[in-house]
């Protein structure tokens, strides 16, 4: 485990650029207006020969009605006691406001160590100016430009001597499931559920997790990575930078996972952009699951899932492979099965068939339903072979490569998936000429 860091204070004193200047890289999503950073967001930084986590939190607003700010003060309190040493962030700009003077007295109650940066000293006004924030009763102030990086080399410099001494040697990478799905369909919920607490904001609210979320899963004496990305929506209703981001953001978290589950809401129904999440996740070749959650609220009757299922598949031609599952993510139904499956999917997606059988498996099934005649003579597979796998890919070398028709592609795919088991894997198949 690496020592941990969180960085807290009031919205828009630059948290999230701090984060991205720490940690070297732009992961946390920066605007010029409050409250975009809404959950936990983490990332890992490097300093003096030490490793350590960092944590990015949603801006502190004490004592307001507002759910989504509620649900931030909570995500503070939850960094707070995950965290080793603390960053507690003011604005050199504008001085101290009482919502600093709220975060002071929390972080006062803390036994732990407490860095006061004073950002945005981009001048040597603003420098001058940090004394102020002495009032809070530490020792030191650090003033740093998190644009520009002056500062932070000194602040880094005490972080490090401040920190316990941890194992620094990095976890072996677990299998990551991406959870992905429009906004609204219970995602954070399906996570927080698993988790059994909430690692992301859950509210009525659409887009509620805009930057995609990890968490470390045990289940069954083995490790996932769970990935909670921002809802997917249709391109025309991205309007916001900060919605195209996060969708861009998603994506990279498809193409980065072992596993991606769609969720969608059983009472709304699969839609179009489902099946471009879908298409999306088979084009990178990576497991997929298919999520009905909120099953609770559906009116059934004896055959309401397999009738379901068969509306899916229906739509989704080509994909039948992909397997569903029903959920209550509220009510914590079946949400293991989830990941029984996942486990499956991998297992799948890894397989690797012997050559010498994948070979008695063509000569089985073009015997069964012989290959097609093309231009008077008949097309004919001589050598078939497995090339990769993780994700699956097998190489058919024939007389004519070209002249093979579509139906006979899906045929031979469709057979290896009954004899094989690829359930929830895409197949690449590759026609050569010998």
């Amino acid at each position: 485990m690496l020592p941990v860091v969180s960085i807290v204070g009031r919205p828009n004193v630059g948290k999230s650029t701090l984060f991205n200047r720490l940690i070297g890289q732009r992961k946390a999503i920066v605007h010029d207006f409050s409250g975009v950073t809404r959950d936990r967001h983490y990332g890992q930084g490097f300093w003096n020969g030490i490793n350590f986590d960092v944590i990015d939190t949603g801006g502190y607003m004490p004592d307001e009605d507002d759910v989504m700010l509620a649900g931030i003060r909570e995500q503070v309190h939850i960094a707070i006691d995950e965290s080793d040493a603390i960053l507690f962030v003011v604005d050199t700009e504008t001085g101290i406001s009482d919502y600093d003077n709220y975060v002071a007295g929390i972080l006062r109650q803390q036994d732990k160590p407490v860095l006061v940066v004073a950002n945005k000293a981009d001048n040597e006004e603003r420098r001058w100016n940090t004394s102020e924030f002495y009032k809070f009763g530490y020792d030191e102030i650090f003033p740093v430009s998190s644009v520009n990086g002056s500062g932070t080399g000194e602040l880094l410099d005490r972080l490090v001597e401040v920190l316990p001494e941890k194992d620094n040697l990095e976890e072996p990478e677990h299998p990551k499931l991406a959870i992905i799905g429009r906004p609204n369909v219970g995602k954070s919920s399906f996570v927080n559920a698993l988790l059994d607490h909430e690692r992301s904001i859950v509210t009525d609210i659409a887009g509620t997790t805009r930057d995609s979320i990890n968490s470390i899963l045990e289940f069954n004496n083995k490790k996932y990575t769970l990935v909670d990305t921002a809802g997917l929506r249709r391109r025309t209703k991205v309007k916001e930078n900060i919605e195209f981001y996060s969708t861009v953001r998603t994506n990279k978290s498809i193409m980065q996972c072992d596993v991606a589950i769609l969720i969608i809401d059983s009472e709304r129904g699969f839609e179009s952009q489902d099946i471009k999440v879908l298409t999306e996740a088979e084009r990178f070749n990576k497991g997929i699951i298919l999520v009905l959650n909120k099953w609770d609220l559906v009116e059934k009757e004896t055959n309401t899932f397999k009738e379901y299922c068969n509306s899916i598949y229906a739509r989704l031609r080509t994909m039948d492979y992909i397997p569903i599952v029903s959920i209550s993510a509220k009510n914590k139904k079946r949400i293991y099965n989830v990941i029984e499956l996942a486990d499956r999917v991998i297992e799948n997606r890894s397989r690797k068939i012997t050559t010498s059988k994948l070979n008695d498996f063509v000569a089985q099934i073009t015997k069964e339903k012989p290959l097609p005649f093309v231009k008077g003579y008949q097309l004919k597979i001589n050598y078939a072979t497995q090339v990769k796998n993780n994700p699956p890919v097998f190489a058919f070398f024939m007389n004519t490569p070209t002249e093979l028709p579509v139906h006979y592609r899906r045929y031979i795919e469709n057979q290896i998936r009954k004899h094989f088991d690829f359930e929830g894997v895409p197949i690449t198949m590759v026609f050569k000429k010998k």
